[in-house]
């Protein structure tokens, strides 16, 4: 019997690193089991209406079977770009709207990108605290990855590929 990993990306289009990194913690999970993993991803920016419409009124169907999921998962990856010091405002509704206890218990790994290094205070101050409220066991571990992060590295930080394995 496989377990699901469900990855949360409130990325805001197609080629972002925010995706990337996503696949990439995906791939790493994949690669780090004894057990198979199932891997499934949503892209948070492909419900932006229903999200909107859920704080008005019910969730529309096509966003409760989003819940579902991410209430059955194994485990969820959530990650978001750090506009303004903190998780972006797609991240945050969606989070406002998940039914509650839909992470009770849930593990979930968490990461960033950011466009400097000093972004990644954000993961510690805004993103975790948000995520234990709602009672979702948070890893230890999270990964940033400032812009910089994707060509090579500074000397004093590990490569990200190294910090993704890490996670």
């Amino acid at each position: 019997m496989s377990r699901r990993v469900v990855v949360l990306s409130a990325a805001l289009s197609e080629s972002s690193t925010t995706t990337m990194l996503g696949e990439r913690l995906a791939a790493a999970s994949v690669r780090a089991s004894s057990e198979e993993l199932e891997v499934v991803t949503i892209e948070l920016r492909d419900y932006f209406a229903e999200i909107a419409q859920a704080f008005g009124s019910f969730a529309p169907e096509r966003l409760r079977e989003v819940f579902e999921q991410v209430a059955a998962a194994d485990g969820v990856i959530a990650l978001t770009p750090i506009y303004n010091t903190s998780y972006s405002g797609l991240f945050k509704s969606f989070f406002d709207v998940l039914p509650e206890d839909s992470l009770r218990g849930t593990p979930v790994l968490i990461g960033a990108t950011g466009g400097t290094p000093r972004h990644s205070l954000a993961l510690d101050y805004a993103v975790r605290p948000m995520l234990s409220y709602l009672k979702a066991e948070v890893l230890t571990t999270t990964v940033f990855a400032a812009t910089e992060d994707w060509g090579t590295a500074a000397d004093d930080v590990r490569p990200l590929p190294e910090r993704i394995e890490l996670a």
